[in-house]
């Protein structure tokens, strides 16, 4: 996925960045296990810049990822969650460096300007043979998205949009997920690509269109006028995102490490809570 510098296309490429099967997922389980034999303390870090944790994202920096554009300010998911490793590496708020890396040139092979990029970046084989990825921090979850006057529009159950009438793109796990968690009492309406998901939607073919999180977020800041996310469901099979450093960085396993550690904390669950769930639009659904 290659980004632009205009706010339309950037915004898509973070959601189309999101989209990879769930086949090319990488495990980073080896260099997790691999942090317990790494003296992960501050002083033994190997660094960039010595004494700062040097942090890259793209720019422009958007939503619910980020806010305001600052990167720095600790508010969106990932500013958060950037800023929670650092504490788990014993970095203060003040030691953290934000450097701006285009989202195409984040995952090429060669020397790094940055010890980790977080940037919406779905952990692929291809990618993983050219950059090291953490474990990851996100798994994107299933959303509904209703138009402008749906009667899908007050759902607040996996229950109530069962009898609506639900599109879903052919060959993405948000089908499966669908059958297998909604039960609709009607065959969803399978579209050929993205492009017929969305123009369904527009023309209010379908009461409700079932996506990734990602991808739901642009649809309706920037495809679809008057559409909305009602709601967003966990299903397996599901995008996961990694913190991306250079290959074979002795950091690796530390940033891993940390992850690991937040998500068994159940601080990864309420920073996704706070900034990817109803704060943004998408109350979970049951």
């Amino acid at each position: 996925m290659i980004r632009a510098t205009t706010a339309l296309v950037a915004a898509g490429a973070l959601a189309l960045s999101a989209c990879g099967s769930s086949n090319d997922t990488t495990s980073s389980s080896a260099s997790t296990q691999a942090a317990s034999a790494t003296n992960c303390d501050k002083a033994n870090l190997s660094l960039y810049k010595p004494g700062q944790l040097t942090v890259a994202t793209d720019k422009p920096a958007f939503p619910p990822y980020f806010e305001d554009n600052k990167p720095e300010n600790g508010k969106g998911f990932e500013s958060a969650v950037a800023y929670a490793i650092a504490k788990k590496l014993g970095f203060a708020p003040t030691e953290v460096k934000w450097v701006v890396e285009p989202f195409n040139s984040s995952y090429a092979p060669g020397p790094k300007k940055f010890d980790f990029d977080v940037n919406q970046i779905s952990i692929t084989k291809p990618r993983a043979k050219r950059v090291d990825f953490s474990a990851p921090y996100f798994t994107a979850p299933q959303a509904v998205v209703v138009p402008k006057g749906s009667s899908a529009a007050g759902v607040t159950s996996l229950a109530d949009l069962a009898s609506k009438k639900i599109g879903v793109q052919i060959g993405t796990t948000s089908l499966d997920a669908v059958n297998a968690k909604v039960h609709p009492s009607q065959s969803p309406q399978v579209f050929n690509d993205s492009n017929d998901t969305v123009q369904a939607l527009k023309q209010k073919r379908v009461d409700a269109i079932v996506t990734d999180l990602p991808t739901a977020f642009y649809i309706t800041a920037a495809q679809v006028p008057g559409s909305k996310i009602v709601g967003q469901f966990a299903a397996p099979g599901g995008d996961t995102w990694g913190a991306l450093l250079k290959k074979g960085s002795k950091l690796t396993p530390c940033v891993s490490q940390a992850i690991s550690q937040l998500k068994s904390s159940g601080e990864l669950d309420r920073l996704e809570k706070q900034w990817m769930g109803a704060a943004a639009g998408a109350p979970e659904l049951s």
